[in-house]
């Protein structure tokens, strides 16, 4: 039996106010170790909700994320700060890395959050993941000195630097030109090839056509599920819509 990475059993996420409204409703989701998940949806459908529920980033008001065989709607909060430190890996549009840090010590961030290594071998590990990435020359540069692509791709090794068996990335490339889009699909399609699973929001439908399964989202549920391989010139409207 193929293993599940993550999983998700009724999960609700609502906005409680003068008009409440429901982000995520009642969505069930299974997948897979290894499997690249494309999540799409017009805006506002709740795509960008669900992504962040999954990486427990957000909590649900209903509803369980199980982490590699693992619940966690009952953990503290520290335990789900060490769950998202470990187990999962974020990517996002805006790279969000610190201006007034290298690229390297950029990379270094989570590792010296999960405070499991000495320095040496964090040095280290940094490094071969800017060096796997083709920035083996860009370590000490800061983000100011990078590309848009080169920025996005140290991203990407700080998403990797504690070996996360998740990857979650909400829109990689929506600020990148072609050239830097295709160079950062290439990655994650690497990534899931590995063994890792990846879970991308887009909406971009060349991307989502060659994952290796798509959901679209609309008002908070999952409207249609279907092989990104085989998406058709009906699905690819309906990511523009």
């Amino acid at each position: 039996m193929t293993e599940i990475a993550l999983q998700s059993v009724g999960l609700v996420r609502r906005i409680e106010g003068g008009v409440s409204h429901t982000l995520v409703d009642g969505i069930g989701l299974s997948v897979k170790r290894g499997e690249f998940l494309a999540i799409t949806g017009p805006s506002g459908s709740g795509k960008s909700s669900l992504l962040y529920l999954l990486g427990l980033l957000d909590a649900p008001d209903e509803g369980e994320v199980i982490i590699c065989g693992q619940p966690t709607s009952k953990l503290s909060e520290s335990e789900r700060a060490d769950v998202r430190l470990t187990r999962c890996g974020f990517v996002f549009q805006f790279h969000f890395l610190l201006p007034e840090f290298t690229a390297l010590d950029n990379v270094l961030l989570p590792m010296r959050a999960a405070g499991k290594m000495g320095d040496k071998e964090m040095r280290e590990r940094g490094l071969e993941l800017l060096t796997s990435l083709g920035l083996k020359d860009h370590a000490d540069k800061r983000p100011n000195q990078l590309s848009g692509g080169q920025r996005q791709r140290v991203a990407i090794a700080r998403a990797l630097s504690n070996r996360p068996e998740i990857i979650v990335a909400d829109e990689p490339t929506g600020a990148l030109d072609t050239a830097s889009t295709e160079q950062v699909f290439g990655i994650l399609r690497d990534i899931a090839d590995s063994g890792r699973t990846v879970i991308v929001v887009t909406h971009d439908p060349a991307l989502a056509a060659r994952a290796d399964r798509r959901v679209h989202i609309v008002d908070g549920k999952i409207a249609e599920t279907s092989a990104g391989h085989a998406l058709t010139s009906e699905a690819t409207a309906l990511i523009n819509a």
